[in-house]
C-alpha cells in the first residue's frame, strides 16, 4: 500500500484525487457506492506487480476529489461521470489510444456507459456486480424499482435531497458504513423511513478496523450527498440516454457477479445474464463468472479470486 502514489488532477471542472501504482498498460479502476479508490487496493497492487499501471480515482463527489456542485444532482448525470473519465484519461494517458477498464457497482454502470459512448477509448472491460442495463423506453430505473418494491426500497428512499443524509447522520457514519458493507442478504435492500437498518451488524470479516476507519474518515468529512446524487440523477440519465435506446456495447467484456449479490436477484436479471439477452446487447461478451457464496462487495471480500479473474482476462490482449 505504501507504494501507491497520490495526486490531484484538474479534470472536467473538478480537482480529481487519483491513486496510482505500477508501470505498463493502463488499467482504470472505477469504484461504486459508498466507496472510494481504496476499494481497489488489493487489485491495484496485484496488477502493478504483473506489469500494469493501475489508476483509481475518487469519483465526482467522493473522497478527496473536490469541486463537484453537490447541491445540484443534475450535475451527477452519467454524461458528467463519463466526461470526467475521458478528461482523466486525456490527462494521465495522453498517448494511449485505448486502456483497460474495471468497474464495480456504480463504477460498472459508469464504465458500461463509457464503453457505449466511447468504445474508441477502451481496449477491454471487466465489469463487477452490474451487467449492462438496456434503457427501458417506458420508465426510468427509480420508477421501475418503486413499482417492484415500493417506496421503502433504498433507491427510492435516496431520491429526496437531504432526507437520507439526515438519517445517516442519526445512525452515525461508522455504523452506517459498517452495516452497509456487511450486507449479505440477496433480498432487496429496504431502508424504511425513520427505521434505518433495523439492526447492527458486525464488521465484515474482509474489512479490517483500519480499512473501515479510512472510509469513515473520508465520509465524515464529505458526507454522502455526492454519492447519493448518482441515484438522484437516474431520471435525468433516462432522459439523456434516449438516443441510445437499444444500443449495443461493442467492447470486449468479462462480467463477474457474486452468488449472494442483491443485484443478481433483481427479478429478470439472471435470465437476462444467462439466457442470451446480455450477449445480444454486448456481442463481445467473452465470459460470465458467478462467484459461489460471494456477496456484493466481492472485490474486497474475495480479492485473490477477483485479481486472478481480472488478470486472466486482460493478459489476453
Amino acid at each position: 500500500m505504501e507504494k501507491i502514489q497520490h495526486k490531484t488532477i484538474p479534470v472536467n471542472g473538478l480537482n480529481m484525487h487519483v491513486a496510482e501504482i505500477g508501470e505498463g498498460p493502463l488499467v482504470l479502476f472505477i469504484h461504486g457506492f459508498p466507496e472510494l479508490w481504496y476499494s481497489w487496493r488489493h487489485q491495484m497492487v496485484f496488477m502493478a506487480a504483473r506489469g500494469y499501471r493501475a489508476v483509481a480515482p475518487d469519483m465526482r463527489g467522493y473522497g478527496d476529489t473536490t469541486g463537484a456542485p453537490v447541491d445540484d444532482p443534475s450535475k451527477f448525470s452519467v454524461l458528467h461521470l463519463v466526461g470526467d473519465l475521458i478528461a482523466l484519461l486525456d490527462a494521465v494517458a495522453p498517448n494511449a489510444d485505448k486502456v483497460f477498464v474495471v468497474g464495480h457497482d456504480w463504477g460498472a454502470y459508469i464504465t458500461w456507459h463509457l464503453c457505449m459512448y466511447r468504445p474508441d477509448r477502451v481496449k477491454a472491460l471487466v465489469s463487477l456486480s452490474l451487467s449492462y442495463m438496456p434503457r427501458d423506453p417506458e420508465m426510468n430505473i427509480v420508477e421501475m424499482f418503486r413499482k417492484m418494491y415500493g417506496d421503502d426500497h433504498y433507491i427510492c428512499r435516496f431520491q429526496e435531497p437531504g432526507e437520507i443524509e439526515a438519517e445517516i447522520k442519526q445512525i452515525g457514519v461508522k455504523e452506517f458504513l459498517k452495516n452497509f458493507f456487511a450486507y449479505r442478504n440477496p433480498a432487496p435492500f429496504y431502508f424504511p423511513k425513520g427505521k434505518g437498518f433495523g439492526y447492527s451488524a458486525d464488521r465484515a470479516p474482509w474489512l479490517t478496523e483500519e480499512d473501515l476507519d479510512y472510509y469513515v474518515s473520508k465520509f465524515e468529512r464529505t458526507g454522502f450527498t455526492g454519492g447519493v446524487n448518482y441515484y438522484r440523477a437516474f431520471p435525468i440519465n433516462w432522459e439523456l440516454n434516449a438516443p441510445w435506446t437499444g444500443a449495443q456495447v461493442n467492447v470486449p467484456s468479462k462480467f463477474i457477479i457474486g452468488e449472494l449479490d442483491l443485484v443478481y436477484h433483481v427479478p429478470g436479471t439472471k435470465d437476462f445474464i444467462h439466457k442470451g439477452g446480455f450477449k445480444k446487447l454486448v456481442p463481445l461478451l467473452d465470459e460470465v463468472v458467478v462467484l459461489d457464496g460471494a456477496a456484493h462487495f466481492f472485490n474486497q471480500e474475495r480479492p485473490d479470486e477477483v485479481n486472478e479473474h481480472i488478470y486472466a482476462y486482460l493478459k489476453q490482449f
